[in-house]
């Protein structure tokens, strides 16, 4: 998952509770003789941002008291990574674990790429959040584990909602609704910055919704936004953007939101919690302004359905240290140490229990209640080339607010929609 860590805007005052998983602090389990594995170095690539230097050190120290191995880790840059991983993974001699953006996992698995990691869910992912862990699995086996996530909230000026005279953040979706609308009553600030074409946040709004963005046609995938899931999904969208003034046929980079709502006058908008830094970055004053609420769903006991963006760990089928690997993997997701990279990043863990690690932490706190709930595009290898630009979903996405219906606007994108779905992988 690409993203500026959430320490860099300034949140602080993180408290933190760690227990020790099934009291294994990667002090015992089964050595492969009498010198464990002496000698041997295990090579892991993390992705530039992931894992911070503490994190690095402790989970070595642990894991060479262990096993008695070394650990070598090796940063990656997200530009050009998966061509540089794909390659690495034909060779000889891959990466032994790798950490891979989980919406990237699925086609790295249907290529044989990754060892099958049942066993070690079982021993150890037991009480993984289910919507979290579903990015490792492919065609009914566990080809990774889940590492860390994050999700949209919605990022408020404080000040703009004071002198709308409003005294709480909303719970439901109708109440988000009715204060913006009093935001545009009572003051002169734009209620909430959405431009049209946002669409990660529509995929949250599908999720919630419970639709499927594509659907099985004997053998293969095709669109399904014609369903009426989807329209509603669409519909709520719609009915938001209405209030903004942002563009419909631009998405949230185009201007940066966060720049636009660093200018002081907008209400609200839905991002990640970086995007605070890019409006402090633009207007310094506004950095105490600033709050943060989980997206409201229809009921105040579920919250809106959101767009789980993150990153999962496996092991490269072609390693010949498979088991050292195993073993690296039930350290760096022990309690302990899943516990210290939320504490660290800011990130939510890979189950709910190690939540508490964010206690203190405004935007982190914001967004784990949402997910349980959340989940991500289709995981299936096809979906790459539907991303690419131009996105036939937000030009579904632009049609429906320039008046089409929803079901006119799947029409329309149909075709090249499935075209893309159609590509070899």
């Amino acid at each position: 998952m690409k993203r500026k860590l959430i320490s860099a805007i300034g949140v602080a005052g993180m408290m933190i509770s760690l227990a020790a998983c099934g009291g294994d602090n990667g002090d015992g389990g089964d050595k492969a003789g009498a010198d464990g594995y002496a000698g041997e170095t295990l090579t892991v690539w993390v992705m530039d941002g992931s894992s911070p230097d503490q994190w690095q050190k402790d989970v070595a120290a642990a894991f060479e008291k262990k096993t008695k191995a070394k650990v070598k880790f090796e940063i990656q840059q997200w530009n050009g990574i998966q061509q540089k991983l794909t390659t690495a993974l034909s060779e000889e001699n891959p990466p032994d674990v790798f950490e891979i953006g989980n919406t990237q996992t699925p086609a790295y698995a249907k290529t044989g790429g990754l060892a099958d990691l049942a066993d070690l869910k079982t021993e150890i992912g037991a009480d993984w959040t289910e919507s979290l862990n579903e990015s490792s699995i492919y065609d009914g086996k566990q080809y990774a584990a889940p590492w860390y996530f994050a999700n949209r909230v919605v990022l408020y000026n404080k000040k703009i909602w004071a002198e709308a005279g409003i005294k709480d953040t909303p719970k439901t979706r109708d109440e988000f609704y009715d204060d913006l609308k009093t935001i545009g009553e009572k003051t002169d600030a734009e209620p909430i910055y959405l431009p049209g074409q946002n669409w990660y946040h529509f995929v949250g709004l599908t999720i919630g919704e419970g639709a499927e963005l594509v659907k099985k046609d004997g053998d293969k995938y095709v669109s399904n936004l014609a369903d009426p899931k989807v329209a509603a999904a669409m519909e709520t969208y719609k009915k938001f953007q209405e209030l903004s003034k942002a563009p419909k046929d631009k998405d949230e980079a185009t201007p940066q939101q966060g720049q636009v709502f660093g200018k002081g006058n907008v209400g609200a908008f839905i991002g990640m919690g970086w995007e605070a830094g890019i409006a402090i970055e633009a207007n310094k004053k506004i950095e105490k302004e600033i709050g943060y609420f989980t997206i409201p769903g229809a009921t105040a006991d579920k919250p809106e359905g959101v767009f789980l963006g993150g990153s999962n760990l496996a092991v490269a089928a072609g390693s010949k240290k498979q088991e050292l690997a195993k073993e690296f993997l039930r350290i760096a997701l022990n309690d302990t140490y899943e516990g210290e990279l939320a504490k660290l990043n800011g990130v939510i863990p890979n189950k709910e229990s190690l939540q508490t690690n964010l206690k203190g932490n405004v935007v982190a706190e914001a967004a784990a209640p949402a997910a349980a709930g959340g989940g991500t595009t289709p995981l299936i290898p096809e979906w790459a080339a539907v991303e690419n630009a131009p996105n036939p979903i937000k030009t579904y996405m632009t049609a429906v607010l320039n008046g089409k219906s929803p079901a006119d606007a799947a029409k329309q994108v149909e075709d090249e929609f499935n075209k893309r779905l159609a590509q070899q992988q």
